[in-house]
């Protein structure tokens, strides 16, 4: 098991300790678009203390394995990313905007919050769906027509560099938009009247939560450096 020490980035960190995304996520420790991040800077800027927080983290370990996406070609990573979490947020995206209306039209009187809850959600919906469409359909067609070639390559985009800058754009602009959702549904944690549905939608969201911020860290932290890096090489 690799040691986890205060100069360890988050990205390194999840990736090596794939559990402990969640115990970096409580402490609003971003580890997918802030992944380059060491883990003493990010507890500087959050108010933490990094030897109390080390020492947490070190309890929580257990003795996994590495994350698998981490040794993944580009190939079987874009791959894996589409059927993984694309896949997931296609179904749940939906699932979950019925889910919201649902909770609204039962609970909207008592709870008005609601409103705004549903509006934000309804805003990272349209934001991820059209992200994802233009991934599978312009980013990773390139990135494997770059991973599979074995000389320069001529994209219509100019480099890969373009496409990627828009893609990280648009993860900050979900994750802001994600850090709301958190705010507005109080953590998470449904209000004692709330019924079934106000849980499962919660529990949903929550889960949708940690499924995009580890789908974000894959990307701005191990696909887009290293395709990149493959465009440098073969252009030399």
């Amino acid at each position: 098991m690799t040691e986890l020490t205060k100069n360890l980035t988050l990205a390194e960190i999840v990736n090596t300790h794939p559990s402990l995304a969640r115990q970096l996520e409580r402490r609003n420790l971003d580890y997918c678009c802030g992944g380059a991040t060491t883990l003493e800077e990010a507890c500087a800027t959050n108010g933490l203390d990094v030897t109390t927080v080390l020492g947490e983290l070190s309890d929580a370990a257990t003795d996994e394995p590495t994350g698998t996406w981490s040794t993944m070609g580009l190939v079987q990573l874009v791959d894996h990313l589409e059927a993984t979490h694309h896949g997931y947020l296609w179904s749940e995206l939906p699932r979950l905007s019925a889910l919201i209306d649902k909770v609204f039209t039962v609970h909207g009187e008592r709870h008005p919050e609601l409103g705004e809850i549903r509006d934000c959600f309804a805003t990272i919906r349209a934001d991820l769906e059209p992200h994802l469409t233009k991934e599978e359909r312009v980013l990773f067609p390139m990135v494997r027509q770059l991973a599979t070639a074995d000389s320069e390559t001529s994209l219509h985009c100019g480099s890969i560099q373009n496409p990627i800058s828009v893609m990280l754009a648009e993860h900050d602009t979900v994750g802001e938009l994600l850090r709301r959702l958190r705010a507005l549904c109080n953590d998470y944690v449904p209000p004692t009247d709330g019924c079934g549905s106000y849980v499962a939608v919660f529990a949903g969201f929550e889960t949708m939560e940690a499924d995009t911020h580890l789908h974000i860290h894959k990307e701005n932290n191990l696909l887009f450096p290293e395709v990149v890096e493959v465009e440098r090489r073969l252009a030399s």
